[in-house]
């Protein structure tokens, strides 16, 4: 489970999305190091391929659809792929909209890590152009839980998400 306050997840992200945000970066590095960077995000993104595909939930705030990354063409590329994704009987994809107010993840962006074995406990998530940082202790980790749930009860659902990211796509422009 994720939620995205300004990027597209990175396992729903294309490369021409990714190459843009990176581009935009100051420390990006290298083409070589972009190159990489760009081939190991993809490979990831394979497990959602597989037969035995993990579950991904995603909340998007509505930035993430209304900010060009790339320019129009890539963006609407980007959102098109979303689309395709988010009809997959294991990803789900929901919108948080602006309309919506206030919320607790005004934050930033987190990821909660769950595993299908009981003797794993979930794991929160936060990243950084800086490092990534994993909590462990059940306090900190039910703190992400009760802001998961606050965001999906504020999210559009699934089809009013579908059709809001159609709408942001559409209003890019036809591709020429």
């Amino acid at each position: 489970r994720g939620y995205e306050a300004e990027l597209v997840h990175g396992l729903l992200q294309t490369p021409a999305y990714y190459e843009a945000f990176m581009r935009a970066a100051p420390a990006v590095g290298d083409e070589e190091a972009i190159a990489r960077k760009i081939t190991v995000r993809t490979e990831r993104q394979q497990l959602l391929e597989a037969g035995d595909a993990p579950e991904l939930w995603v909340i998007l705030n509505e930035a993430v659809l209304r900010r060009p990354v790339g320019g129009a063409d890539v963006m609407r590329a980007q959102l098109d792929h979303i689309l395709r994704m988010a009809v997959r009987p294991h990803v789900t994809v929901q919108v948080l909209p602006f309309k919506g107010g206030a919320h607790p993840a005004m934050d930033g962006s987190f990821s909660i890590l769950g595993y299908p074995e009981a003797q794993h406990p979930d794991v929160a998530y936060v990243e950084s152009q800086v490092g990534s940082l994993f909590l462990e202790k059940p306090d900190e980790v039910e703190r992400y839980e009760m802001m998961w749930r606050h965001l999906v009860a504020k999210a559009a659902g699934p089809d009013e998400s579908a059709e809001m990211i159609a709408a942001a796509a559409a209003d890019l422009g036809v591709i020429p």
